[in-house]
């Protein structure tokens, strides 16, 4: 017995949109770690973290635009949603993770200098 998967079809007028949602995707995503991973490192203000909200806000919308463009189901939607939520929280866990590793180590060698 063959296996039979049923991909949708898209019409040849939906790959431009499709290729310029995933390239969105891309952009707005390295400009959201761009700019948190700048501020969280006093490259540059702190004044900038919104703009890199604001690209997180458009790499999710962008990302649903893609997932509806290509008929994605259901659940792969809210997977995808799902993850941008994580990716939202991930910058801030390993600057968080960083600085309290570089305390611990700070106090470790306090004590061994003492």
């Amino acid at each position: 017995m063959e296996n039979f998967v049923a991909w949708p079809e898209l019409a040849p007028s939906e790959f431009l949109p499709i290729f310029t949602y995933a390239t969105l995707v891309l952009v707005f995503g390295v400009g959201y770690a761009g700019a948190i991973t700048l501020a969280k490192m006093k490259f540059i203000s702190r004044k900038w973290m919104p703009l890199g909200y604001l690209f997180w806000g458009l790499q999710t919308f962008s990302l649903y635009k893609l997932a509806t463009l290509i008929h994605s189901n259901h659940y792969t939607t809210k997977v995808l949603l799902v993850t941008m939520i994580a990716y939202l929280f991930v910058p801030h866990l390993y600057f968080y993770l960083v600085s309290e590793a570089d305390k611990r180590y700070e106090e470790n060698k306090q004590d061994s200098n003492q």
